[in-house]
């Protein structure tokens, strides 16, 4: 099992009680916030907790070996997750992304020590060329952490997302092995 300690976070592969508790922020709590920043532009249906039990039991490997998600911890709490997924494999591009559900842990740096963590896990344990995120222009934090990690805005579609009946722009960002190599001193 994959486990990655930092100062404030703990990455590491799910297990059935994480997946549990992942299913109430997901699905159960009542307020939601996450949802109104995580592409809150994509429509999703609420499934049952078998349902979704049953997603995590694939085996979800973007390669043999390395998980396409693993769980956020702060302590002995699940906070959220991170994941990938192939953009294009002929040309090692992969799509990473972070949400905090439980938002006692937003404006903390929590997030972005966890998805620091997760890129350099992805650059040291792959031969990713490069690797990038999406977001929307309303989610000013999510462009900060990026940026923050060293990626660049590498589009911007103007008026692609629609949330509460607005207009935002869908935003691109990403980086280059090298750059991840030359800003963490491999």
């Amino acid at each position: 099992m994959i486990t990655i300690s930092k100062d404030k976070i703990m990455l590491r592969e799910a297990t059935w009680n994480d997946i549990n508790e992942l299913y109430y922020w997901k699905y159960e709590e009542i307020e939601q916030e996450a949802k109104k920043w995580n592409g809150p532009y994509i429509p999703e249906k609420k499934i049952t907790r078998r349902e979704y039990r049953r997603m995590w039991e694939h085996n979800n490997e973007i390669l043999p070996g390395i998980p396409d998600t693993l769980v956020i911890l702060a302590g002995e709490h699940v906070i959220g997750t991170v994941g990938s997924y192939w953009v294009d494999r002929n040309t090692n591009w992969l799509e990473t992304g972070i949400v905090i559900y439980d938002k006692q842990y937003w404006n903390g740096g929590y997030g972005s020590e966890a998805y620091k963590v997760w890129i350099d896990f992805l650059f040291r344990s792959t031969t990713l060329h490069r690797l990038g995120m999406s977001t929307w222009s309303g989610n000013h934090r999510m462009m900060k952490v990026a940026e923050k990690l060293g990626m660049r805005e590498e589009a911007r579609i103007r008026d692609a997302r629609m949330v509460d009946g607005e207009y935002y722009d869908a935003i691109k960002m990403g980086m280059l092995r090298t750059e991840w190599e030359i800003l963490n001193k491999f």
